[in-house]
């Protein structure tokens, strides 16, 4: 619904018009402000070197090359596309494995009866106010003696074991909202807990799993300290420790070059929310609803 029909029925058409037209006018300058650091650096990786910092606040370059491109994708020893390579095997398996496994744990908490239900699900959410650097030490102690540093099983093992405990919460609160009917239906006609899961609940649940696939991608793809501990060779980087590889302590870093790698490893969370903003909205809408 319009502005228009949401305003008091003293309210003129003119000064309706005008009333819209303000709120529109302060939110596009709202978002150009949060938008100005991106547009800056998109701006500063098509621009010249010795021109980067020149004039910081013109988003227009006045010469415009796409030199840096080419340095950031063969400045280091290994091309950047290994790095987005790596990045996506990893953010693929991880999102693969945290959906399979959170929707499991979900419809285990929700669905089935168990002993000690009620005492597993509060200590699943207290994980949740467990901060990471509490655990990183001892499981940095139990992959190293797996052999498993410098590997990427340490980044995507786990999440095929319901570690992220926000994912079984999520799908928890939209399961309970399917009804019960269905299950009873269902056992009628001979199906087990699997068939019930996989033929019933999955099929009904997809706007929750594409939220948690979509965030557990973003998550994945830009986690810069997970790979930071557990990956040491080049070879084995992702795009955000390829970054960080671009940036020189000594201070002669190549900003164009790192700007525009900068810029092309948001492409692929720009796409999946162009794509999949319909369902990443209806998953977080629908979840919270109590039905």
């Amino acid at each position: 619904m319009t502005d228009a029909a949401h305003a008091s029925p003293d309210m003129t058409p003119e000064r309706s018009i005008l009333r819209s037209t303000f709120t529109h006018v302060v939110l596009i300058a709202l978002s150009f402000v949060m938008l100005y650091p991106l547009l800056w650096m998109l701006s500063g990786s098509l621009r010249p070197a010795n021109d980067i910092f020149g004039d910081q606040v013109s988003l227009i370059p006045s010469q415009v090359s796409v030199e840096a491109y080419g340095k950031g994708w063969f400045g280091l020893q290994v091309s950047f596309g290994t790095f987005f390579l790596n990045s996506l095997l990893i953010a693929v398996l991880a999102t693969i494995g945290n959906v399979m496994a959170a929707s499991v744990t979900a419809f285990a908490f929700t669905r089935l009866e168990f002993f000690g239900k009620r005492f597993w699900f509060a200590l699943m959410l207290g994980t949740l106010m467990l901060p990471y650097h509490v655990t990183l030490i001892p499981q940095y102690v139990l992959f190293q003696q797996l052999h498993w540093v410098n590997t990427w099983l340490p980044l995507v093992v786990p999440k095929f074991f319901a570690v992220d405990a926000f994912f079984i919460f999520l799908m928890v609160q939209f399961f309970r909202g399917l009804p019960r009917e269905l299950d009873e239906a269902a056992q009628m006609d001979g199906c087990s807990a699997w068939r019930i899961y996989w033929k019933i609940i999955l099929p009904l649940s997809v706007p929750v799993l594409a939220t948690a696939a979509i965030f557990s991608f973003i998550w994945t793809w830009e986690d810069f300290f997970g790979p930071l501990i557990y990956l040491n060779d080049i070879n084995t980087y992702t795009v955000q420790l390829g970054l960080r590889s671009m940036v020189d302590a000594s201070g002669a870093s190549d900003w164009g070059a790192l700007f525009a790698m900068s810029i092309l490893s948001l492409i692929p969370i720009f796409l999946i929310f162009l794509f999949f903003q319909r369902l990443l909205i209806e998953g977080i809408a629908t979840t919270g609803m109590k039905r």
